[in-house]
């Protein structure tokens, strides 16, 4: 998506804005935000990816993106804030690299940069409050409060603890698979099911086929929707996947809101990432039912709104806690920002 202006020209040009960047793995979303909530540029770029690019170039990737998104953003008020949350940010010294990156580009005041799972955390939630986790391609949990306390995993996979998303399941459903074909695991309906979805023979044909480059490794994603279905069929070892995969989920949200002592209050619990946007029933249910088993008072909720317009709403609340831009008491503006986006999305 090419850069697109939103504002308007009888628009007041002094209102003060965020410049919101959203980096996932696979994508970049831009955008600029007034206080008013409305939206004066934005566009999207490919994803922040500093593993296989080098910090150099991921790092020029989103700055061209973001100098072709201010470009079209002719009559904003001053951009004040940078709010930056990104993939592969794990870390406080990557924070402190990234942001003075950005600082150094000279395209606002102040600059806040962090993981991408705050911005889904806002994009759910009326506040800077609460708790989110994502789970996609990996599996992430943050906790934020308004005075600015976090709750946060180093999520650097499975040397810090980290188990389960989309690349966590397929590798459990195509162990479970082999193991039972040779004999190492129980009979599960999985292995069958994953020799059929490729066309090959066996599971173990399907691992062969992936050893030997006659099949994407990336197609073994497709296996993580077949999990859900065979789960919810009554496998027994797919079921037990998927309830791991809840508690992985669950867990994290109980100590993050543990760690803020939110346990025992009414606290929003964001979930985020492919696996938990499809919204599969058996899993879903497991989630709500341990979490609400530790947090009784937990409102759990589906992010809906793109990251993006998190970070846009993160950059917000740093505006108007430091006096730069007026306060939102009624949150007309975040209503039109969230209405506004989702109408030209559509």
């Amino acid at each position: 998506m090419g850069p697109v202006t939103e504002g308007g020209a009888d628009s007041a040009a002094s209102v003060p804005a965020v410049l919101a960047i959203d980096a996932g793995n696979s994508k970049t979303d831009v955008a600029v935000v007034d206080a008013d909530g409305r939206v004066w540029g934005r566009g999207r770029g490919a994803g922040y990816a500093p593993y296989q690019l080098g910090q150099d170039v991921a790092v020029e990737r989103i700055a061209a993106l973001v100098e072709d998104v201010l470009a079209t953003a002719a009559g904003v008020g001053p951009v004040e804030h940078i709010a930056a949350y990104l993939a592969n940010i794990d870390l406080p010294v990557e924070e402190q690299r990234l942001r003075k990156e950005f600082e150094d580009r000279g395209w606002a005041r102040t600059v806040t940069v962090g993981n991408d799972t705050f911005a889904v955390l806002r994009s759910g939630t009326d506040t800077p409050r609460g708790v989110a986790v994502v789970c996609g391609a990996g599996i992430n949990c943050v906790g934020l409060l308004p005075d600015g306390r976090t709750a946060r995993f180093p999520s650097l996979g499975r040397m810090t603890g980290d188990w389960g998303g989309g690349l966590g399941l397929m590798e459990e459903v195509m162990w479970s698979s082999v193991r039972a074909e040779d004999g190492r695991g129980p009979a599960t309906t999985l292995a069958g099911a994953t020799a059929d979805h490729f066309g090959l023979a066996s599971a173990t044909a399907v691992a062969e086929a992936v050893h030997l480059g006659e099949l994407s490794g990336e197609r073994l994603h497709e296996l993580v929707p077949l999990l859900f279905r065979i789960a919810e069929a009554g496998d027994a070892v797919a079921g037990e996947v998927v309830e791991r995969q809840a508690g992985e989920i669950a867990m994290m949200a109980v100590i993050a809101l543990r760690r803020l002592d939110l346990l025992a209050e009414e606290t929003d619990v964001v979930l985020g990432g492919g696996v938990l946007a499809a919204r599969p029933p058996l899993l879903m249910a497991a989630v709500e039912r341990l979490i609400l088993g530790s947090a009784p008072r937990a409102v759990l909720r589906v992010a809906v709104d793109p990251p993006v317009v998190g970070a846009a709403l993160l950059g917000l609340d740093r505006l108007r806690s430091d006096g730069r831009a007026p306060a939102d008491p009624g949150g007309e503006a975040e209503r039109l920002l969230r209405t506004r986006w989702t109408r030209t999305s559509a």
